[in-house]
């Protein structure tokens, strides 16, 4: 299959072709050519948009697509549909599925259940066993058959020498620890974050303390290690400045931060509308700005969704028993660019989306280049998006951005030999 991609705005810091417009042509899964004009009159497809831009694919650095156990809320064919349609190519899944990724076994069904997809599909395999944060898990063998990083994922390892332990097995083969920041004894009963509007609603709050002592935590297990951590989901303007120093002072510490928690404060939950119930919960706007910060100076590294489906009934109940999560991965981009196209350049987002996810979790390198793989997220950041309630490919919709017009579309993604194409 021959694909010819025209006038495209090359976004890739390592390739010759960056910053210039070009025509692709892409044959078989392979980049065959690139010019400032290509005449392909044979090619299956022709791919063209106004303001196109192409960049290597873009990597999901958390997403959860509860299969196997929970497939009434999302499958894997379900969830990459979704990957595909919001530009990635490469998404790290979540353990917390039933059983919990925490054997060899379990990590090679969902490989093989992501087979010949567009979207490939890297685990994170449990740190501890079943996740149940009592016995490390047999970390070694899952890295020999594809797990790419450890994590409890949506339970965050709770006892201190436990992770201790933990950062200590995986420096063993060089891999990396991942981690969301709760301690689950002070969140415990608290249903958004602790503040104005909490007291304001009347609804009991999760500190800014159990988010900041396991962020000191576990930098501190890192120091004594010397191992590699990555943390997901920061939310908190005093947990960049942490990380920031720990960085600064040249620690092995990584983190990410949701299109959320980019894009919207505690302010929404004055309606009491569960669809913005998230862990770890939606903040102020000054902490929203201080992760915006954390972007333009490179504290914060990447970008993960932490897309979380829920089904209808799990969401459309009282607030106190509502399941936390959106799942926003398929209009992820528009969130993001919506929110921070006043803040930073186009460029360095994709970077954020690209590089630096591939390096840190060591996913194979990708470059636009003659005779490279194609492995190309196409997106324009002039038109502009609406997700409907039909185009929806993830198999839940507690998805708060349906119908709403944002900045930025994905067009398409190339990889593994295969085009997707949005409508």
């Amino acid at each position: 299959m021959q694909v010819l991609i025209r006038k495209a705005t090359v976004v890739d810091p390592g390739s010759d072709y960056h910053g210039r417009v070009v025509d692709l042509l892409v044959e078989d899964g392979i980049i065959k050519s690139i010019a400032g004009t290509i005449k392909a009159p044979d090619a299956d497809i022709l791919v063209t948009a106004k303001g196109l831009s192409v960049s290597t694919g873009w990597v999901d650095v958390f997403a959860d697509y509860r299969e196997p156990g929970f497939e009434h809320k999302e499958t894997i064919l379900t969830g990459l549909n979704a990957a595909a349609t919001g530009g990635f190519t490469d998404v790290l899944l979540a353990p917390n599925t039933q059983p919990v990724l925490s054997t060899k076994s379990i990590i090679q069904y969902v490989l093989q259940q992501a087979q010949g997809h567009v979207s490939s599909l890297h685990p994170l395999g449990a740190a501890t066993q079943n996740a149940e944060g009592k016995d490390l898990a047999e970390m070694l063998d899952m890295h020999s058959n594809g797990a790419v990083a450890f994590t409890d994922g949506w339970k965050p390892v709770q006892q201190a020498n436990l992770m201790l332990k933990a950062l200590e097995y995986v420096k063993a083969f060089n891999g990396v620890m991942l981690q969301i920041p709760v301690d689950a004894s002070l969140a415990a009963g608290g249903l958004m974050n602790e503040g104005a509007m909490s007291t304001l609603l009347g609804m009991a709050g999760i500190p800014a303390l159990a988010e900041t002592i396991m962020v000191h935590r576990d930098i501190e297990l890192l120091r004594y290690t010397g191992s590699k951590l990555h943390i997901t989901g920061v939310t908190l303007e005093t947990s960049v400045d942490m990380i920031r120093k720990a960085k600064a002072e040249g620690l092995a510490v990584t983190c990410s931060v949701t299109p959320y928690h980019l894009s919207l404060t505690d302010d929404m939950l004055s309606g009491y509308d569960s669809v913005y119930k998230v862990m770890p919960p939606l903040r102020e706007e000054t902490d929203r700005m201080a992760l915006i910060a954390g972007l333009q100076d490179g504290t914060i590294d990447c970008i993960a969704t932490h897309h979380r489906p829920q089904e209808w009934d799990a969401k459309a109940k009282e607030f106190e028993y509502a399941a936390d999560g959106m799942a926003v991965q398929e209009n992820a981009f528009s969130i993001l660019w919506e929110s921070l196209n006043e803040y930073i350049y186009a460029d360095k987002l994709v970077e954020m989306m690209t590089v630096t996810p591939r390096r840190i979790f060591g996913l194979e390198e990708q470059r636009i280049a003659k005779g490279a793989d194609a492995c190309l997220t196409l997106f324009t950041t002039e038109a502009t998006h609406t997700l409907t309630e039909a185009d929806v490919q993830s198999r839940s919709r507690n998805n708060p951005y349906i119908g709403k017009k944002l900045l930025g579309k994905v067009i398409g993604v190339v990889n593994n030999g295969t085009l997707h194409l949005n409508k």
